[in-house]
Parts: structure tokens; C-alpha cells; sequence
């Protein structure tokens, strides 16, 4: 196998998986730039151990658990970060305000026009999981439906937003998400 195929099929994975991972990491951490680098530094770790990696599952399998084990330690990691600025004056530090002015309307309302394309319980699934933060359980109690119906809801409504976004429309996508929290 040469170089050149395995910078190929690097490339092939990234773009197969990127998105999905980030999705993985944003339903644990709720950050939507956490997310992207918790999926780019499991990238990153992969290229680098590209090697002597050898999987005993599938690499969806592989990577879901390793994008899971990060994003964990990320919030680990921002939780002792928190409970030290906690312990500072509010004097010892400041924070930028958030300049919502930059935002592109265009690309919010390209976003809501496309899940406005879901079927209404669809959508309803996924706005209450994307952007209420509700679990596949809690979901389907509220809406009193199995929790297998819920998780076939979401996988259709991913597939559907993959077919139909590029990975930049993600990014707004969880954007949205954020700034309703």
C-alpha cells in the first residue's frame, strides 16, 4: 500500500465520519466548538497511529467510543476548569460577550427551511433532543412513543440532513442548537 492510498483513504474517512462524530461529541459535551475538536484531535490521533492502529470492530464502532471517551474527558476537563475560575474573584478575570451580530441570517434560515422539510414528529423529535438537550428516553416518555421509534426518528432525520447539508451547514446546524440553550 503506498503513501498516496493511505492519505486517500484518511481523507475518505474523514469525510464519511467527520460530521457524524461531531454529532457524537455534541449530544455529550453540548459545545458545539468542543465538539468539532473532539472529533479533529481523534482524527489527528488516528493520522498519528495510523500504524499501529489495528481494529478489532468496525471503525464506526471504533471511533463512536474513542469520540464518547474524549468528549468525557473534555467535560471532565471543563468541569475542574470551572470550579477553579469558581474560586477566583470575578475581578481575576473577564469574559468576551458573545456578538450574535455576525451571525449570517442566510445560512439560520437555510437551516430552518430545510428542517422545516421534516415530517411535523419528526421534527418535534429532533428539536426536543438537538435543542432541548432531551434524552432518546425522555423523549419518548413526554411523547408517549417506544424509545426504538425515537431512535429510528433521529437516525432518518441525520440521514436526511447529511443527504441535504454540507459539512460547513453543520456547523450552523449546531449553532442554532447552542444559541437556544
Amino acid at each position: 500500500m503506498s503513501y498516496q492510498k493511505d492519505i486517500n483513504e484518511f481523507e475518505t474517512l474523514y469525510k464519511e465520519y467527520f460530521v457524524f462524530l461531531s454529532l457524537v461529541s455534541f449530544q455529550i459535551t453540548k459545545d458545539m466548538d468542543a465538539a468539532k475538536d473532539i472529533a479533529q484531535d481523534f482524527f489527528v490521533y488516528l493520522w498519528n497511529k495510523n500504524d499501529a492502529l489495528i481494529f478489532n470492530t468496525s471503525f464506526r464502532a471504533y471511533a463512536n467510543k474513542a469520540v464518547k471517551n474524549l468528549s468525557l474527558k473534555h467535560i471532565e476537563k471543563t468541569k475542574k476548569n470551572v470550579l477553579e475560575k469558581e474560586n477566583l474573584s470575578i475581578s481575576d478575570y473577564e469574559e468576551d460577550p458573545i456578538n450574535f451580530e455576525k451571525v449570517d441570517d442566510s445560512k439560520i434560515s437555510n437551516v430552518l427551511s430545510l428542517l422545516s422539510k421534516l415530517p411535523e414528529a419528526r421534527k418535534k423529535i429532533f428539536i426536543s433532543h438537538v435543542i432541548d438537550g432531551l434524552s432518546y428516553n425522555d423523549i419518548a416518555k413526554t411523547q408517549n412513543i417506544s424509545i426504538n421509534t425515537v431512535k429510528t426518528q433521529m437516525k432518518r432525520v441525520y440521514s436526511f440532513i447529511r443527504g441535504e447539508m454540507s459539512n460547513t451547514s453543520w456547523v450552523w446546524l449546531f449553532f442554532i442548537a447552542f444559541m437556544k440553550k
